[in-house]
């Protein structure tokens, strides 16, 4: 994942328990490749649904490229992700499942210059567990401090 191009959504290892990890293709239009590379995406609230066999992004935002003439462009359009019939199957097998989802972890540019998307099978964190990540950070960060005093 050396890229200048990388684009990720923060909220999901704070909302959800990350279990399985995939990277895949992504169906794109020029403009929205062009507007990718500019950095002009963004996967807040996205996630991924099944329509059939095959899996689509949803709510993922790439902005209008400013040097194009399309007139009737969708920004948060669904966008077909490439992935081969096994995998497809396995995380099929996964979100029927109760509580279980796909959610888009980051997005990327390959160092053939292709648009990758990594999406996540997770489960979601109740309120509780959430206050439990805040607390760890919060420990952490304060025996970070300590640690810092101690030394000097």
């Amino acid at each position: 994942m050396n890229s200048l191009v990388n684009i990720n959504n923060k909220k999901v290892k704070y909302d959800y328990s990350l279990l399985d990890n995939y990277t895949c293709g992504i169906v794109l239009t020029g403009n929205e490749i062009k507007s990718i590379r500019n950095s002009n995406a963004s996967l807040n609230n996205s996630y991924c649904q099944f329509e059939g066999d095959e899996l689509y992004v949803v709510n993922m935002h790439v902005d209008q490229y400013k040097n194009s003439s399309e007139l009737n462009y969708e920004p948060k359009r669904k966008r077909k992700l490439l992935l081969n019939k096994q995998e497809l199957r396995k995380i099929q097998k996964q979100v029927i499942d109760v509580g279980i989802t796909v959610v888009a972890t980051s997005l990327f540019i390959s160092k053939k210059g292709i648009a990758k998307l990594n999406i996540s099978v997770a489960k979601g964190k109740r309120e509780f567990d959430k206050r439990n990540v805040i607390k760890d950070r919060e420990s952490k960060i304060s025996l970070k401090r300590i640690k810092k005093n101690f030394n000097s």
